[in-house]
């Protein structure tokens, strides 16, 4: 995992706010290549931050993509073109990113929709805390490779605020088929090799 785990925010104000559109299309297709949906990550700032880049968490997350200042850290020495954790731009590329590597790291699952739930679940409480949770879905022997099997163990997980995440991951969804009219993304192309180049001025 990328430093400590980042959390949700308060409630969405709405859809219609279009000011960052073109950086999650940017980000996404850098990162995820051009067949992903790029609104899942505008649905994911809408639950982070309210697409807000002023946004403050009580355990320091800060701006749209509610980053940690010590993620945003271990991002930037991988990508030190991305300047500032307070720089929507930055912070939007950063959190796009940051989903990028999480969603490397899961790879045994039996669809893309459960690959994407453990994504998004693993931004929001770290993925050692998911990895706990497949353990005890093993030892109860249900699919750890599958969403529905963490939801069903997930209390019994300590030290998970488990609400937290199964409520994060589950309006994800909602605000995504909100913006789309679907709840299922295309999964990534693969990311191009050449290295991308700084962020462009806005």
């Amino acid at each position: 995992m990328l430093g400590s785990p980042v959390h949700a925010a308060a409630p969405v104000r709405g859809e219609t706010d279009e000011r960052y559109d073109e950086l999650f299309k940017k980000y996404g297709k850098r990162f995820f290549g051009p067949g992903f949906d790029w609104r899942l990550f505008k649905a994911q700032a809408m639950a982070e931050s309210n697409l807000s880049p002023s946004a403050r968490s009580r355990c320091g997350a800060r701006g749209v993509m509610q980053l940690m200042p010590t993620t945003f850290g271990e991002i930037r020495s991988k990508n030190p073109e991305l300047k500032s954790i307070d720089d929507p731009e930055f912070n939007i590329a950063a959190g796009i990113c940051y989903d990028r590597e999480l969603w490397q790291r899961w790879t045994e699952h039996p669809t893309d929709k459960d690959r994407l739930s453990f994504m998004l679940g693993s931004y929001n409480a770290g993925r050692g805390m998911l990895l706990r949770a497949q353990g005890t879905a093993r030892e109860r022997n249900l699919d750890h490779r599958m969403w529905s099997s963490i939801t069903e163990v997930a209390a019994a997980v300590r030290g998970w605020r488990y609400q937290e995440t199964l409520g994060y991951v589950t309006r994800i969804d909602a605000l995504l088929e909100t913006l789309t009219g679907t709840a299922k993304p295309s999964p990534p192309a693969t990311r191009p090799s050449a290295s991308p180049g700084p962020p462009g001025p806005r």
